[in-house]
């Protein structure tokens, strides 16, 4: 990877793909993110997939359609952002047009400009910089201005990385109470990466 401000957002078709794909595509892809403050990026190294109306963990269960999830209803590659307590959790709008469905970024590798997430999220041990969905967007300046663009062009975009060796894929995090959705193994991260969350 070339360590330049200047990444191109990947084509639109990258999106259309099943949602369970996308999840495990987007590993090793840059996560960009561009502010006044300057330009920082880091590669995905953990996503959850939700698979909407079906998926009891998912925002959109059985088609829920409300000011927040509205987007998660627009075709793929939409900026899905959602505040929980006091962070912003950034996902990318997947699916077919109408099937609400999504993919969470849990965890991303600080990649460039990490001068400006270290003035964001100062911490004492750097894999704690973006080692979270709550983290990396705090690190990343991403917040909920970035709710209903698109991942194709800036200010928050995704650019080509590197395809990781492998992936492992298990339970998602911190549902419990999702009913038998809870156990679905709809996560997926780069093993022995220090910035997957847990």
């Amino acid at each position: 990877m070339k360590r330049t401000n200047d990444f191109q957002p990947l084509p639109k078709t990258l999106y259309h793909k099943p949602t369970i794909e996308l999840a495990k595509k987007l590993l090793g892809c840059l996560l960009v993110k561009r502010t006044e403050e300057g330009t920082a990026s880091g590669v995905i190294v953990e996503t959850e997939a939700y698979l909407g109306a079906e998926d009891q963990a998912a925002h959109s269960f059985q088609r829920r359609r409300t000011k927040r999830t509205e987007i998660m209803f627009y075709p793929a590659g939409h900026v899905y952002t959602y505040q929980m307590h006091t962070h912003t959790l950034v996902n990318v709008v997947s699916g077919e047009k109408d099937q609400p469905e999504a993919v969470l970024i849990r965890a991303v590798e600080p990649y460039t400009g990490i001068d400006i997430m270290l003035k964001r999220r100062p911490v004492k041990q750097f894999q704690n910089l973006t080692s979270g969905p709550g983290k990396l967007t705090k690190a990343l300046g991403i917040n909920m201005e970035d709710y209903g663009g698109t991942f194709f062009e800036p200010p928050l975009w995704l650019a080509e990385g590197v395809v990781p060796n492998r992936i492992k894929q298990g339970r998602r995090i911190g549902i419990d109470n999702a009913g038998e959705a809870k156990d679905y193994p709809y996560r997926f991260w780069v093993p022995g990466n220090p910035f997957v969350s847990r």
